[in-house]
């Protein structure tokens, strides 16, 4: 009982925060025309969004790291080193996006930081990321529940870590198209990683990074509110490329990479329909799908934005269940 009242307090106040900042940021965001450039193929059906100010992603980065932090000042959860690493990235991916949405503001198109930029960057990460976890006596492990497999990779699980958060952080990045898509599919996620990292009782500090996942998905129910269609605000590179890079973090250290896949699925769907198409039209110049990612597809064909964003949460939500009877229960 105790474990639920922590983690309904903790989405509580992560929610109330979410939302006073909101209230704060936006008219701010607007009144500095922090504004989102509209990619020029989809001026056709999201011309209604021209002006909407982005860099939202500070709705819940903001509170959820200063209520971890408030939390280990006044010892309601235990400081450790893997907590570091989720604050860590969850932060560090933030500026690079925040970085990417300023530049995009300040050139008024949609060229940010270029990807060399960005691969640097998050190379440092990734680095420091492996050096935090070995320094947490994590061992460099691909571990396989499934198959009850564990294969000690060395030096290569530092690319391995590499991969594994620039394909999450790039995954939300693409997915993030439609009003609330994004945000509602990564509470969904970080709602039932909290679930699962309650369940790590091996892992140090497993209850603080629960409440991080916690406390984030309050953070991002407060978002929603301004999210969703019509959107008041974005949450721009600065929210999706921490959204991403930290469910991934959450996966290496609970040691649920593959079962990412399954809690993550229409992230990973719509990452493979962006790399089909790029393929199939190199082979062929042709187009598999009308516009990718898949979200436009459905676009294309006279959807109701609202109505792709329902299926699309649905879909999430079926698939992060099945995963968490699987990662939990069985």
């Amino acid at each position: 009982m105790l474990i639920l009242t922590k983690s309904i307090m903790a989405m509580m106040i992560g929610f109330l925060l979410a939302v006073i900042i909101a209230l704060i940021l936006i008219p701010f965001l607007k009144k500095e025309k922090a504004e989102q450039s509209i990619n020029y193929y989809l001026r056709s059906t999201h011309h209604n969004k021209e002006g909407t100010p982005t860099m939202g992603g500070l709705i819940f980065i903001i509170p959820t790291t200063l209520i971890i932090i408030l939390f280990i000042i006044f010892n309601k959860i235990e400081y450790s080193t893997n907590l570091l690493i989720i604050l860590f990235t969850f932060i560090s991916y933030a500026f690079i996006g925040f970085l990417d949405d300023f530049l995009i503001i300040k050139k008024h198109n949609n060229k940010g930081l270029s990807k060399g930029q960005k691969l640097i960057m998050q190379i440092i990460i990734a680095t420091t990321f492996f050096y935090l976890f070995l320094k947490g006596d994590n061992e460099p492990l691909l571990w396989i529940h499934s198959l009850n497999l564990k294969l000690d990779i060395g030096f290569f699980y530092g690319l391995f870590i590499l991969f594994v958060l620039v394909a999450s952080s790039n995954a939300v990045n693409l997915t993030d198209g439609l009003d609330g898509l994004a945000g509602g599919l990564c509470a969904i996620v970080f709602l039932t990683f909290g679930i699962i990292t309650w369940n790590t009782d091996w892992l140090e500090g497993y209850q603080s990074i629960a409440i991080f996942a916690f406390t984030l998905t309050g953070s991002l129910l407060g978002f929603l509110l301004f999210n969703t269609n019509p959107a008041k605000i974005f949450m721009g590179d600065t929210g999706s490329l921490a959204l991403g890079a930290t469910i991934g973090a959450l996966a290496i250290l609970t040691r649920h990479e593959l079962l990412l896949l399954l809690i993550g699925f229409v992230f990973v769907i719509e990452t493979l329909s962006c790399i089909l198409q790029i393929i199939y039209f190199k082979k062929t110049g042709k187009r598999i799908f009308p516009m990718t990612p898949l979200h436009h597809s459905f676009e294309k064909k006279g959807m109701n934005e609202r109505d792709i964003v329902k299926i699309f949460w649905t879909v999430g939500l079926i698939s992060a269940m099945i995963a968490l009877i699987y990662g939990v229960w069985l």
